[in-house]
């Protein structure tokens, strides 16, 4: 089952907690985050919990979407996003690894968009992510 290291409902987790937990891959969270903030100055920051099933995760959001979402797992974290048809198009087309246009290709498509998630175990995805980053917030 695909769910957050954090659970308990009753405890938002902390910095702390997130570096304790993802230990040497902390710093690329940190580094994805800041990279949103670097483009989208001043983003809104908060950890959501939908629900048992899913666990506590973070997103970064302009005035009225999610930018980026990142989900903290056992040993590694996805970084996940929603794209719209006008994005979509854009990463067809650019130079981005072809495993993931293949996934957004195959991703269902809902009223706001196909979602699509990243695992991040370590540097490798890391300039994709970055010109993901910069498709979302262009669209």
């Amino acid at each position: 089952m695909d769910i957050s290291i954090f659970t308990d409902k009753t405890a938002e987790p902390t910095q702390k907690d997130l570096q304790e937990q993802l230990a040497s891959i902390y710093p690329l969270w940190e580094q994805i985050a800041e990279s949103v903030r670097k483009k989208y100055p001043k983003p809104k920051e908060e950890w959501n919990y939908p629900g048992k099933n899913y666990g506590w995760s973070f997103r970064l959001k302009d005035k009225k979407r999610a930018i980026i979402y990142l989900l903290p797992r056992q040993g590694y974290f996805k970084v996940a996003f929603v794209f719209g048809q006008k994005a979509t198009d854009q990463i067809m087309a650019c130079d981005i690894d072809a495993s993931i246009k293949e996934d957004l290709a195959g991703a269902k498509k809902y009223a706001e968009g196909r979602g699509l998630s990243i695992e991040v175990h370590n540097a490798k995805p890391i300039n994709d992510i970055e010109k993901l980053i910069d498709i979302k917030i262009a669209n």
